[in-house]
């Protein structure tokens, strides 16, 4: 196990109804004017927002309201709400929604008391030393934004994904009520199922050894999103299997499961690729390159596929030939992702295979070549998306 320092701020609060206490926690963290971000108008479609309203005001909070977020955030709403925070005197950002609306929340909290561009923190220019304070309510579960420093927002004008972190960035509280997420669609449901999954296997994908803690961790939140995925997609009502999932979402990615260890994220950096071109979901496009990538790198490491097979998907141990088991158990995720009806090939993304080159240059564009469990050079990065053009 390697050195490691894990710091996790963010207060959790779990459980039915839990928004309507949403003034008292930004009162508890400082807060006196909020912007209240959220999406495209489900929120607002489902009373959520106003409850929200509501609970602000029973707390003598001020506030406005910027909405329009989409999936893969847009950089220019991140300016209009830094514009608005700045003329408007916000000193807290109140995100409601899932993934994308946090994202795009964290680039306005970095952006307001920044005096250059907020776009310098995801090129790499600047590192983020300043941030508004941040809270959110979430809606799905999938990007575990609600707990990580992570931020992703594409350039609208070159529909290039880049990201950025900093425990700045963590939320100072985040409410998750599992109820919000009983009337998402199957297809959005499984798309924030495989970003799940996607962020516990880029850091079980690791060259460090001896991380037994963490490989059982991983493994365990495995098991239970192919337990409680095809539940929640067959009943979407089941309470206990939507708070499992959401909860899942949140460790998967604040990092407990990755401390210690090193981590991979090639396959998330091929992804944004995909769904920058496409406007895809991105849990979409990691069903197709994930498995495809697995296939790529599967004998740098031979037996950790292997035990992935065997522990996660159940697969019987072949000593002899352990490529055996190795390839099964890709095969088992590919299989359940398709189960729970998510695309798994460039057809049925809706993406070319004659986008290849044009996605591989975006991806050294954004910096995606990296090292990691494999180091990947643009060849691989193609026979990688070539993979996911032939799968079935």
């Amino acid at each position: 196990m390697d050195n490691f320092d894990f710091f996790s701020p963010t207060e959790f609060v779990f459980g039915k109804g839990r928004e309507n206490e949403v003034g008292k926690y930004v009162r508890k963290h400082g807060g006196t004017k909020v912007l209240i971000h959220y999406g495209s108008g489900s929120a607002v479609k489902s009373g959520l927002v106003d409850r929200v309203k509501a609970s602000l005001k029973s707390e003598g909070i001020d506030f406005i309201e910027l909405g329009g977020v989409k999936p893969n955030p847009r950089d220019t709403l991140v300016y209009t709400g830094i514009d608005e925070c700045r003329s408007n005197g916000v000193d807290f950002i109140l995100a409601v929604g899932g993934g994308s609306c946090i994202d795009s929340a964290k680039g306005i909290a970095c952006g307001v008391p920044y005096e250059g561009d907020f776009w310098d923190f995801y090129s790499g220019k600047a590192v983020v030393s300043k941030a508004l304070p941040i809270g959110t309510i979430l809606t799905i579960a999938a990007a575990g934004s609600e707990g990580s420093g992570a931020s992703v927002v594409t350039q609208e004008s070159t529909m290039l994904k880049r990201d950025t972190g900093s425990d700045l960035l963590r939320p100072v509280f985040s409410i998750l009520n599992p109820e919000l997420t009983c009337t998402l669609p199957a297809f959005q449901t499984g798309c924030g199922a495989t970003d799940i999954m996607a962020h516990i296997f880029e850091r079980y994908f690791t060259n460090t050894r001896e991380v037994e803690v963490t490989d059982r961790l991983c493994e365990a939140l495995l098991l239970t999103m192919i337990k409680e995925t095809p539940r929640v997609i067959a009943d979407p009502y089941n309470y206990e299997a939507r708070a499992n999932i959401m909860w899942a979402g949140t460790v998967a990615h604040n990092d407990i499961v990755g401390v210690g260890r090193s981590q991979d994220w090639n396959s998330h950096g091929i992804e944004h690729e995909l769904s920058g071109l496409y406007d895809v979901a991105h849990g979409a496009g990691l069903a197709v390159v994930m498995p495809s990538w697995m296939e790529f790198v599967m004998s740098h490491d031979v037996m950790r596929f292997a035990r992935m097979a065997t522990r996660v998907f159940g697969c019987q141990m072949n000593f002899d030939h352990p490529e055996v088991t190795a390839k099964e158990g890709i095969y088992a995720f590919r299989s359940f992702l398709k189960s729970i009806g998510m695309p798994i090939n460039f057809e049925s993304l809706g993406a070319k295979a004659s986008d290849i080159p044009t996605l591989v240059h975006n991806l050294g564009l954004n910096g995606g070549k990296t090292g990691g469990f494999v180091s990947l050079s643009e060849e691989d990065v193609a026979s990688i998306l070539q993979i996911a053009v032939d799968a079935k």
